[in-house]
């Protein structure tokens, strides 16, 4: 038998085609969980699956456009006929928009980013709820920004990431007495990224820490006893 933490456990990955996505896939496959990866550039989501594979894990690919709801749908359908359980959901994809002020967001494209970064969530935990709740310990990870706190020009990204840790924090509060299923909030705080770089194009990414960091701290909370309803921001 093998003595890795979350050998036997599924993983669904979103966003996982690069960055914080792909970091995390990939521990998650180290540490012995089947990953399912989902972005929608299958070419990134081929070269996230050929590295969990050439470390010695296993991992499967979902192309999917996550505002298409119906895709979602599917996806759900299609694991759900070949596992009995979700033992892990790590809600990363989302869109950074552009940065403006309230007055002059975009409509339509506000209407987009509200639709990945937080109908899509909800569509998922709807759609997999349950495969989570089959889980002996399922534990759902909604990834969130320092910006859920006011800042000028920040107003559309930060209330969908406000909006997503209220959701994910009341279905938590929802399912904790009658299931396994924990819910984590994790602010990954500045880290080299190709959003983070599209934020704050003059920044040296060289002083940043790599997305590996947040990935090893995602496992380590999804591995750990954490209570439900934890929050936490990386450090570095």
């Amino acid at each position: 038998m093998s003595d890795l933490p979350l050998s036997g456990k599924l993983a669904l990955v979103t966003g996982a085609s690069r960055g914080i996505g792909a970091a995390t896939a990939q521990a998650l496959a180290a540490a012995g969980a089947h990953v399912v990866l989902t972005a929608r550039t299958s070419g990134g989501l081929e070269e996230v699956e050929d590295s969990i594979h050439q470390a010695g894990g296993s991992a499967t690919i979902a192309p999917l456009d996550l505002t298409d709801g119906e895709s979602i749908g599917r996806l759900a359908q299609a694991i759900g006929g070949r596992w009995n359980a979700l033992d892990i959901l790590v809600l990363n994809a989302a869109t950074l928009g552009s940065l403006a002020a309230v007055q002059a967001i975009d409509a339509k494209e506000f209407a987009r980013l509200l639709t990945l970064n937080i109908g899509a969530p909800q569509a998922l935990i709807a759609a997999f709820d349950g495969m989570l709740r089959a889980s002996a310990d399922a534990r759902v990870v909604a990834l969130t920004s320092s910006v859920v706190a006011p800042r000028a020009y920040w107003g559309a990204y930060g209330a969908s990431k406000a909006a997503l840790e209220t959701l994910v924090g009341a279905y938590g509060e929802e399912v904790k007495n009658i299931s396994a299923i924990r819910t984590h909030i994790v602010d990954p705080g500045a880290t080299r990224t190709a959003m983070r770089a599209r934020a704050f194009p003059g920044e040296d990414p060289a002083t940043l820490k790599g997305p590996e960091a947040v990935a090893d701290a995602i496992v380590g909370l999804v591995t750990s006893d954490t209570p439900t309803g934890h929050r936490m921001r990386v450090a570095g």
